[in-house]
């Protein structure tokens, strides 16, 4: 009996918004706050405000895309629509080098990050990061209702956490931790703006869901309009708050975070940053996982990739094989990671400089698209985000070789293999 190609519908803009939320709101959080203060002083406020209000168009025209077309291909197959197979193949090859290495590297550097506030021993730190990689891999595999309920309640925990830090802090402002407002010109705030627009990743990973929502049109607008409100509102807050108190630039508390919690909490305030990296961490994990695997399975299903991995569950309707896939990725790269010790860090920016130039060939498409039906506000929003896009292009510098070398790999094997697709 041949297996079910397609995904269930039970999904609501209330799960669309948690995983939205939960892709876009990583442990940058815990980080940029304070690294942007201290790079650009009380400046960096504008940068973060920058980027919140420039959130909008980006993601209210993959809002729209995945509304008129709810597809589990996301960006691709928007790609496809605005420029033929060709182009979506390639970018298919681009994806794959996004999430099989940055999920990874989330989970151990919020590994790293618990481990350092919590005082554990370094062993434990590839063992935090492959538990919360198959907890969020066993939650997914049991179904897409059960996976976005538990991003809407270890969100609502999250969201508790952050507000309370920044109430207990909020009394310790301070307005001559304002002055100088830009002390080292502008330029820096220039450079913070481009690190806070990785805080702002994610929101394409909702548009592969599509296919999984009860009423895409309706629920997608509603998750691409609350989720960036939530997250800007969260990014400023927090970075308004670090700067008032000036809790950067301090050598006795190393993690920037647990200067801010330290503030209301006292002692007790490393200890709580730790936890709250690990959610953080997990919700992170959780929200890509989800997006990705339906990628995988979306360009199986059209021949792209190797038609196993378009494997549906027969009673749950979840794509088993495209997560033992990434279940299989993630063992390689936690392996490798803990026999190398790889500079994360630098590494980080390969995937980020790949989701860069997906955003930027998304807005394009879209710009294409929404012009042959004439939705001019969509087109005004689709071209700002991709002018924003290319112009961020030039500071990510060596790492741009990353993405042209996947598309050169997609092209060579489109080469040997001309797939048929299925127009879904």
């Amino acid at each position: 009996m041949e297996h079910p190609r397609e995904l269930a519908r039970r999904l609501t803009w209330v799960h669309g918004s948690a995983l939205a939320i939960g892709a876009v709101l990583g442990s940058g959080i815990l980080v940029l706050p304070a690294t942007t203060a201290q790079q650009a002083g009380p400046a960096a406020i504008v940068a973060w405000i920058i980027m919140s209000v420039l959130a909008f168009p980006l993601s209210l025209t993959l809002g729209q895309l995945a509304a008129q077309h709810p597809h589990a291909g996301g960006i691709v197959e928007y790609v496809r629509l605005a420029w033929g197979n060709s182009a979506s193949r390639l970018t298919a090859w681009l994806f794959l080098g996004t999430i099989p290495i940055g999920v990874p590297i989330i989970a151990i550097l919020g590994a790293d990050y618990t481990a350092t506030t919590l005082a554990l021993p370094t062993w434990t730190i590839p063992l935090i990061a492959a538990l919360m990689l198959a907890g969020s891999l066993g939650l997914h595999a049991a179904g897409v209702e059960v996976a976005s309920w538990m991003q809407i309640a270890v969100l609502a925990i999250i969201g508790a956490l952050i507000v309370i830090a920044i109430l207990f802090a909020a009394p310790h402002i301070h307005p001559r931790a304002f002055h100088p407002f830009v002390p080292h010109g502008w330029l820096p705030v220039g450079q913070a703006t481009v690190s806070v627009f990785w805080c702002f990743v994610g929101w394409e990973m909702v548009g592969h869901l599509a296919e999984e929502f009860l009423n895409p049109r309706k629920d997608l607008q509603r998750t691409f309009l609350v989720a960036p409100s939530v997250v800007g509102l969260l990014y400023v807050a927090l970075a308004f708050v670090t700067i008032g108190i000036h809790a950067y630039g301090r050598t006795e508390l190393p993690i920037p975070f647990s200067q801010l919690l330290a503030t209301g909490f006292g002692q007790s305030g490393p200890v709580l940053a730790g936890w709250t990296a690990l959610v953080i961490t997990i919700v992170s994990i959780h929200g890509n996982i989800g997006g990705f695997s339906r990628m995988v399975f979306s360009q199986a299903r059209a021949g792209v990739f190797p038609r196993f991995l378009s494997h549906v569950h027969r009673i749950r309707r979840i794509p088993t094989a495209a997560l033992w896939a990434l279940a299989l990725d993630f063992a390689v790269v936690l392996t490798i990671d803990t026999m190398v010790h790889i500079n994360l860090p630098h590494l980080i920016l390969l995937p980020s400089t790949v989701f860069l130039v997906l955003y930027t060939v998304a807005m394009i498409s879209a710009v294409k698209l929404f012009a042959h039906v004439s939705k001019k506000k969509f087109v005004l929003m689709a071209g700002l985000a991709a002018i924003v896009c290319v112009a961020l292009l030039p500071f990510s510098g060596w790492a741009l070789l990353y993405p042209l070398s996947l598309i050169t790999a997609g092209w060579f094997v489109s080469v040997k293999r001309r797939p048929a697709r299925n127009v879904e």
